[in-house]
């Protein structure tokens, strides 16, 4: 898929997450010797930061943003709807495929997944690029339908 690139992000359709917004981590276009199809590895979010207005004190401000939640997955590229937005966090370095077989080791990536999330959510005025700060405020959005 010439579209979906890792960095792209991406809207879930099918499946537990569908809904959600993802990051593509890696494509692998030709499949792998166990998934035969296309697929990608997406990390997101399970649930999105809670809404957060000017009126409420720092404090509050980040027990609100510390509600998002990760998720890390591979899923078929027929069940993602790629968007127009690309997000800059270097997500490679914190999922490791290896990592993923382990459930316990799971749970360590999508701490440090969380973590990643966290500081981009509360620093998103410091993104070099135009483009890429549309797409890291899209990503933190949730979805409206």
């Amino acid at each position: 898929m010439a579209i979906i690139k890792a960095g792209k992000v991406v809207i879930v359709l099918a499946g537990r997450h569908a809904g959600k917004k993802g990051v593509v981590v890696k494509t692998f276009d030709d499949g792998t010797s166990d998934k035969k199809f296309s697929h990608c590895l997406v990390a997101g979010l399970a649930s999105n930061p809670r809404k957060v207005t000017k009126a409420m004190d720092k404090k509050k401000v980040e027990k609100r943003s510390k509600a998002l939640k990760p998720f890390v997955k591979y899923i078929n590229v027929r069940h993602l709807f790629p968007t127009r937005y690309v997000v800059d966090m270097d997500l490679k370095k914190a999922v490791d495929e290896a990592d993923l077989v382990d459930a316990e080791k799971k749970v360590d990536v999508k701490k440090q997944l969380k973590t990643i999330f966290y500081d981009r959510y509360m620093n998103q005025k410091e993104v070099t690029s135009e483009k890429k700060a549309q797409g890291s405020s899209y990503f933190y959005k949730k979805l409206q339908f």
